[in-house]
């Protein structure tokens, strides 16, 4: 399908390979670039690392919720949706892309695929299951294998209380991570917690716990599976089944290995197993996994990106226009074309004003993501309350009606929950802000979305550690550990003191610990 003359490299392999790394160096090579990411978390690191090699002037992020532009960028670090289409430059990369199999994301990950170009290099990175399906699509394409830097075997079952430090336990809901980080808080002293819905705030800062050795156990979700490099000895699943957004469902071997293939880093050895009322996994399984032989791709997600504004029915055919090629699959339910034709459906007012303009604004307004994914209805309320001011006479969102989304969220009360829940409807207006001429005063409201997801999210790491770490035994444990001479100190009445943490009392020569978390004894 490509007889494209430009240089395209495909750089495959299991996690752990450096295929990054040598994205990000070959790019800081040329004289331009952009390079795309599957999470803003990961487009954020790189965009760090950027600047601090080639300078804060030549680079630039554009996320979503996020951009940071500078005068005259050479490199621009992105998520794949955010990608600048129409931009010429040296180099190309896109990264996990084997997310082209994914049921929601997949289309945009096979559009950058077949169709985002460098003028001198195109880099694609992702697992090695998908040679066969890249070589039928793309001509001319050259392959290099990238061997794991260590060994990953399978370690079997284990109890938690007898998981070793430096482990992940990976779970599939919300419910499940809470209850695997109270019973580690109440064994082993503590653990931080990665979901997906932290922001990248809460989730750097739970992973600087964890590395500080503050909390030596890691409960998480398969978000982890996505490039967070983190000194892990061990993954355990403590489930292999999980809600797609569909139906519940095993995991497949591919997403195991990538979750899996978290333990161990650079050189160090890893290993991974199973815990709690996990099922077992087959002989056949703990091979393929070990030795990284995965089921290759053969099918990705696709859907027509050559779309025609001219009238609403013009927009829904091309959007479902079907493909000829064996190797692609039409992307069904896509989160923006079931609001377009919800709305679509429900306002006979849209079919009279159909302007390219107006239907253009229209669907792009149906874009904005469902960050919160638990009130269907007012995420519809959202797109249909952005795109009437953008229509209005003004064409703009008003200062007055963000101030007034804005005040249910500036708020740092409750619990996790309601804390996590006001992040992702702070993200929502932070998407609206940060796009083009959609805000008055945008300027303004890309500050104000941003320091609130920031005070929000410095409030929900705290809560995530106050819950499920106690800080007594994690200054014991880690003390003891590294041998470190404790600070410790006698205040009134005898209250023992050590590391800024009360241990219990002096009476006499005796020291009479508190208990009372009920944890601390577990491990004295």
């Amino acid at each position: 399908m490509e007889n494209n003359l430009k240089k395209i490299t495909a750089v495959l392999g299991p996690t752990n390979t450096g295929k990054t790394h040598l994205a990000v160096d070959t790019m800081l090579g040329f004289e331009s670039g952009i390079i795309g990411f599957p999470l803003r978390l990961l487009a954020r690191e790189v965009f760090d690392k950027c600047v601090s090699k080639v300078g804060a002037e030549k680079v630039a992020l554009i996320t979503g919720e996020e951009k940071i532009i500078p005068k005259t960028p050479k490199y621009y670090v992105c998520t794949v949706e955010s990608m600048p289409q129409d931009m010429i430059v040296d180099f190309i990369a896109v990264d996990e892309i084997q997310m082209c199999t994914d049921h929601e994301r997949g289309h945009i990950f096979t559009d950058r695929l077949l169709n985002a170009r460098g003028e001198k290099l195109t880099m694609l990175l992702g697992s090695h299951t998908m040679k066969p399906v890249i070589s039928s699509l793309i001509d001319n394409i050259e392959f290099v294998a990238r061997e794991r830097y260590s060994k990953l075997s399978y370690s079997g079952y284990k109890k938690i209380s007898r998981l070793n430090p430096k482990t992940a336990l990976i779970a599939f809901s919300i419910d499940e991570v809470y209850a695997i980080a109270e019973l580690v808080r109440r064994q082993k002293g503590g653990a931080a917690v990665i979901m997906g819905s932290l922001s990248p705030k809460t989730r750097n800062s739970q992973v600087e716990l964890y590395q500080s050795g503050d909390a030596n156990y890691l409960v998480a979700t398969d978000a982890i599976g996505m490039g967070i490099n983190m000194d892990i000895d061990n993954v355990s699943f403590s489930n292999l089944r999980k809600f797609d957004g569909k139906k519940t469902r095993k995991l497949n071997l591919s997403e195991i290995s990538q979750i899996a293939g978290r333990a161990g880093r650079h050189i160090n050895d890893g290993t991974f197993g199973i815990t709690g009322q996990c099922k077992q996994l087959s002989s056949d399984e703990i091979e393929k996994l070990e030795k990284h032989e995965l089921n290759k791709v053969d099918i990705l997600f696709w859907r027509n990106s050559d779309i025609n504004f001219d009238t609403l029915d013009s927009l829904i055919v091309s959007l479902e226009k079907k493909t000829s090629s064996e190797f692609l699959k039409r992307i069904h339910d896509c989160e923006d074309e079931k609001v377009l034709k919800f709305l679509i459906k429900n306002n006979n007012d849209l079919k009279t004003k159909s302007s390219k303009d107006y239907i253009k604004t229209l669907w792009e307004c149906c874009q904005i993501p469902d960050f919160s994914k638990k009130a269907y209805g007012n995420h519809i309320e959202v797109v249909k309350k952005v795109f009437d001011f953008l229509t209005s006479k003004s064409g703009k969102v008003t200062n007055d009606y963000m101030k007034k989304q804005l005040q249910y969220i500036d708020r740092y009360d409750g619990n996790i929950d309601t804390l996590a829940n006001r992040i992702s409807n702070v993200r929502t207006w932070s998407y609206v802000a940060n796009k083009k001429d959609w805000v008055s005063n945008s300027d303004y409201w890309i500050e104000r979305t941003k320091h609130i997801e920031d005070k929000l999210s410095d409030i929900l790491h705290q809560e995530l550690t106050k819950s499920f770490v106690d800080k007594r035994i994690s200054v014991l444990s880690r003390s003891l550990k590294q041998d470190i001479t404790l600070a410790t100190e006698i205040r009134n009445e005898n209250q023992v003191i050590i590391d800024n943490q009360y241990i219990g009392r002096l009476n006499g020569l005796k020291l009479d610990l508190d208990l009372k978390s009920g944890s601390l004894k577990t491990d004295i």
